[in-house]
């Protein structure tokens, strides 16, 4: 999103991450369900972001394969970068394997991966490296967000994901039905720095984990210390540089502008 909507008072950061009323173009966590029931899903979302309007809604591609959408791995392009594929595994706010997410890897519209990779390349030669958490999400696994929103006894993961929020305030404003990541071409990363040789590689310090429900995880956040705010500001030029815009609620999210299906979102399980 290019220039994110200002917030109401009392919405929590990442309300804002859906489409935007002019283009579809917000980009951050909105939860979507899969095949027979998006089109509940999608009324679901007009009534919870509080949008009317007579844009274009997504279309649900009917591929069944990456390849039938045009997703690619991007270790395909760079083998070595570094990943931590979140939802593949339970250290995430679900706090378990997430629907769709059969394999812990990055796929990505083949212009979105190329892109990225040349990201990668020109980081290292600063000794710097990207460390990807997710990349395209199945429309499937938006659903099981949501369904995990809904279970208000699962408090599992309050300390590190919403530590000051109950968890029945969070779907509305910071879980909806609705993801930009199932359109292929939002990433969720942090930088690294290495050694010389470009190995031994430590994430930067950068104020919060990844998925943080708060707006400590906005961008330019107040009460950062300068090297949080600088760390954040390297990994934004550096994505910038290379044609990916942030969403400002969230510092690790970035989305390649413009994007190659900006109206179609994705069910295609990663594996």
């Amino acid at each position: 999103m290019t220039n994110p909507s200002p917030m109401p008072a009392g919405r929590s950061p990442l309300a804002g991450d859906a489409f935007s009323s002019a283009r579809y173009k917000s980009i951050a966590r909105k939860r979507a369900p899969a095949k027979a029931g998006y089109l509940l899903a999608f009324g679901l979302f007009v009534a919870v972001s509080g949008i009317a309007h007579a844009d274009q809604p997504p279309d649900l591609s009917p591929a069944r394969t990456s390849a039938e959408a045009n997703l690619v791995d991007i270790r395909t392009l760079v083998p070595d970068i570094a990943e931590d594929i979140k939802y593949a595994g339970r250290d995430n706010f679900v706090g378990a394997p997430v629907d769709g997410y059969r394999a812990p890897k990055c796929f990505l519209l083949r212009p979105v991966a190329e892109a990225l990779a040349r990201v990668e390349h020109d980081l290292r030669a600063r000794h710097l490296r990207l460390k990807i958490w997710d990349c395209y999400r199945p429309a499937r696994a938006v659903a099981d967000f949501v369904r995990w929103a809904h279970d208000l006894g699962d408090q599992r993961t309050k300390a590190q994901h919403y530590p000051t929020l109950d968890k029945s305030k969070l779907l509305g404003d910071y879980i909806a039905p609705v993801s930009g990541h199932s359109r292929g071409g939002t990433v969720d990363l942090t930088l690294e720095r290495c050694a010389a040789e470009n190995a031994h590689c430590e994430p930067l310090e950068m104020g919060t984990d990844f998925d943080y429900f708060g707006v400590r995880a906005n961008t330019d956040t107040p009460g950062l210390t300068p090297q949080q705010r600088e760390n954040r500001s390297l990994l934004r030029s550096a994505m910038e540089h290379g044609g990916f815009q942030n969403y400002p609620l969230e510092w690790w999210h970035y989305t390649f502008t413009p994007e190659p299906t900006p109206h179609t979102i994705y069910d295609v399980p990663v594996q």
